[in-house]
């Protein structure tokens, strides 16, 4: 197929709705027998994942459920964070489900999660 008359197709797509285009989607999956499965890169290929490439660098830490021992995370909370005081520490393990922390590095939200799940929170990095 000459490149004039790839140029004349992509027109065309451009025309059609949405509708449409999903449409036409469809018929070429069912036509040519193509799947919604991702195709493997060169890297997948040589054994890196893709996920791995694409994985998190930044979390949010959120205190889930203060537990039992509400106590015992309040101390944890203040030892994670030394500019929070005994009453505001109290004041977020109270009002848990809370954010406890924003843009916060993988191995920093991990140490804080694994702190606070020690002494019975429940801790959610996002």
């Amino acid at each position: 197929m000459a490149s004039k008359s790839l140029d004349q197709i992509i027109e065309e797509i451009g025309t059609l709705s949405v509708v449409e285009l999903a449409d036409l989607v469809k018929k070429l999956r069912d036509k040519f027998g193509v799947s919604d499965m991702p195709v493997m890169g060169a890297g997948a290929a040589s054994g890196q994942s893709t996920a791995a490439a694409e994985e998190k660098s930044e979390f949010k830490v959120e205190l889930v459920e203060s537990g039992t021992e509400k106590i015992k995370v309040i101390k944890a909370l203040r030892q994670i964070n030394k500019d929070l005081s005994l009453t505001d520490a109290k004041k977020v393990v109270e009002s848990a489900p809370t954010v406890l922390a924003e843009q916060v590095k993988k191995a920093d939200a991990q140490k804080m999660k694994e702190d606070l799940e020690a002494v019975g929170a429940k801790v959610k990095l996002s």
